[in-house]
């Protein structure tokens, strides 16, 4: 079922963000709030502050996805740094907040589990 994702945080020009913007469109989803990487990126003390926002988070690495449920054991600046935080130092993108649940990167099979 279609709806609204909460915040999307993307960078134009990224094969990956690309490949985000069209399974939330082919799912009829739209977000409330778009953020630019590339002219707002986020730092950690930021990224941490957003983990901590929402009970769970499933970021891609690679072909496998790492699942912190937040709610349950609370999330620390070494899992912001290990899951959310790229090579640059930012907050990877793309990364999708609807409800209380944060995707980073990208992995249709899981995503499509967390956005019903």
């Amino acid at each position: 079922m279609p709806g609204t994702i909460d915040w999307y945080y993307h960078r134009k020009g990224c094969n990956t963000c690309s490949r985000m913007d069209e399974f939330l469109a082919l799912r009829g989803y739209a977000a409330a709030e778009i953020v630019n990487a590339s002219k707002q990126p986020i730092l950690p003390p930021e990224a941490l502050r957003i983990a901590q926002g929402v009970d769970r988070i499933l970021a891609a690495k690679g072909k496998k996805i790492v699942e912190l449920n937040v709610k349950r054991d609370g999330v620390t600046s070494e899992d912001v740094a290990a899951n959310l935080i790229g090579p640059s130092g930012k907050l990877r993108a793309p990364t999708v907040r609807r409800g209380r649940t944060l995707l980073v990167g990208f992995h249709p099979e899981s995503f499509d589990e967390a956005l019903p």
